[in-house]
């Protein structure tokens, strides 16, 4: 029997991820004024409860509250929180079981965002798909909010959500000729979840390794102009 931890990553892409450098913020970020914050699906039913809550996402709590501390302290002050409020028929609950039902905990950001002095300036937009602008208010803001030239990218899950971000964000700025634009992630605050082969089995499900996953995602990210980094500092 196959196990998650059995299917190897590649070995360049192994090296490429091991070798990441830390990034000063602020050398990612040399003018607050012109950066956002972009977070996804850091949320309750992501990392503490429910049918898709996870304890490796759930590790990213304190990597997240911190990137979101240091970015107000260096004068960032757009933070954009993307997370699923699912309607109750949507089909995406066909590819994975019922989670984060619009009204539910398990739409609410998570205790370490919500307590920062600062949560009363977030941006909060519900979404109903893996997808940040499919059925959203994004592209508006997006539209609305153009200045910004440093957008950085965190949270789940790193071959999902945060991948459809991270890429939608690459190449809106790449089909738009937006220069000096850098989309940046640390992947101390990604994460993304694991179903060994064998647990899978027994629910019917499909397998998800997630360090495989994790680094083929984030090395993906990197060959389409995300600036992919160890961590922020």
């Amino acid at each position: 029997m196959t196990n998650s931890s059995d299917i190897q990553v590649p070995p360049f892409v192994s090296r490429w991820y091991n070798q990441l450098k830390p990034l000063a913020l602020k050398e990612a970020v040399p003018d607050p004024a012109q950066a956002g914050i972009f977070s996804i699906d850091v949320t309750v039913g992501f990392l503490s409860e429910g049918n898709l809550a996870s304890e490796r996402v759930g590790r990213i709590a304190q990597p997240v509250s911190r990137v979101f501390s240091d970015a107000y302290q260096h004068g960032i002050r757009t933070f954009v929180l993307l997370q699923d409020a699912h309607d109750p028929q949507t089909p995406e609950f066909a590819a994975f079981p019922p989670h984060s039902v619009q009204g539910s905990a398990e739409t609410d950001t998570i205790p370490e965002l919500r307590q920062l002095t600062f949560s009363n300036i977030f941006t909060i937009m519900e979404k109903n798909s893996l997808h940040p602008s499919l059925g959203t208010e994004f592209d508006s803001w997006l539209d609305e909010h153009g200045h910004r030239r440093r957008t950085l990218v965190l949270g789940d899950c790193a071959d999902l959500c945060v991948y459809q971000l991270a890429i939608y964000l690459r190449l809106r700025a790449n089909a738009f000729n937006l220069q000096d634009y850098e989309v940046i992630v640390p992947t101390n605050a990604v994460e993304t979840f694991d179903v060994p082969e064998d647990k899978a089995r027994e629910t019917g499900a499909l397998a998800h390794p997630a360090e495989f996953f994790h680094q083929v995602f984030l090395y993906h990210m990197a060959l389409n102009g995300v600036k992919v980094v160890r961590e922020l500092t």
